[in-house]
């Protein structure tokens, strides 16, 4: 198996033993993403729009790092720890994709890494080369 290790600093620094992706052939799995400035390794804000948007542009960020595209997302996981936003993630994510959209899980959580409210993870598909 051919494996790549994609990392960014356009994206912040993995927190753990965890790589921000890895490439196996034409898809890419990424690791959750929380509002982290990349530059400061802090939470943007305490506003869950302002959270929300920062984790779809570190989610763009890994994967262009990779070649690809947020819109070549074909799954994404997103955990709240409030389903109470789920509104907001929908406007949030219409800003940062068109249609046809990827699949999607929206789940609920008791709390996640830094006391951040949202944390979003995906499967991309690169395009092909042919």
């Amino acid at each position: 198996m051919n494996k790549a290790f994609i990392s960014t600093d356009k994206a912040p620094a993995a927190i753990g033993t965890y790589s921000q992706a890895v490439k196996v052939g034409t898809a890419v799995y990424l690791s959750g993403q929380i509002p982290l400035v990349p530059e400061t390794m802090e939470v943007i804000s305490e506003d869950f729009a302002q959270q929300t948007h920062q984790v779809f542009k570190n989610i763009a960020a890994v994967c262009e790092e990779a070649g690809g595209q947020i819109q070549d997302l074909v799954k994404v996981n997103i955990y709240l720890t409030d389903l109470s936003n789920f509104a907001i993630v929908n406007e949030v994510m219409s800003q940062y994709f068109k249609k046809p959209y990827p699949a999607r899980a929206a789940i609920g959580v008791r709390a996640l890494p830094k006391n951040v409210q949202v944390e979003i993870d995906g499967i991309m598909e690169l395009p092909s080369t042919n």
